[in-house]
């Protein structure tokens, strides 16, 4: 059953912790919004990424913020107690661009992202 317009709002406001801690280059905020057991899946310069989010962490510790960088949150469902977010990235690390697929639970009434899967856009990939 899709959910009330207020509960997109909830899961918008949480990814925005993502968004804060890229732009940011502070992998705190981001941390309040995973799971400790949050696993992260994609391909960075052609490589396979996968595993803990903490390498999401270790990634937007390393290469700091930027002032170009633009975002944008598309809340793409909210279902009682699942939710997912696109998340479009332009500009990570000055030269990047992302295409972010959230997947939230409702814990203990609170929006938490377990997993994290990317794409990034072909045309930024690094040879």
């Amino acid at each position: 059953m899709r959910d009330k317009i207020k509960e997109y709002e909830a899961v918008a406001k949480a990814a925005e912790l993502f968004v804060k801690s890229v732009a940011e280059g502070n992998s705190e905020y981001a941390k309040r919004l995973f799971t400790e057991d949050a696993v992260l899946f994609g391909i960075l310069n052609g490589e396979m990424e996968h595993g803990s989010i903490q390498q999401f962490y270790n990634n937007v510790d390393s290469v700091g913020g930027d002032s170009n960088f633009k975002a944008r949150i598309d809340v793409v469902a909210v279902e009682e107690t699942v939710a997912v977010v696109r998340v479009l990235e332009e500009g990570w690390g000055g030269s990047i661009d992302f295409t972010d697929f959230l997947l939230l639970l409702k814990i203990d009434g609170e929006w938490k992202c377990v997993a994290k899967a990317y794409n990034q856009n072909s045309d930024t990939i690094q040879k």
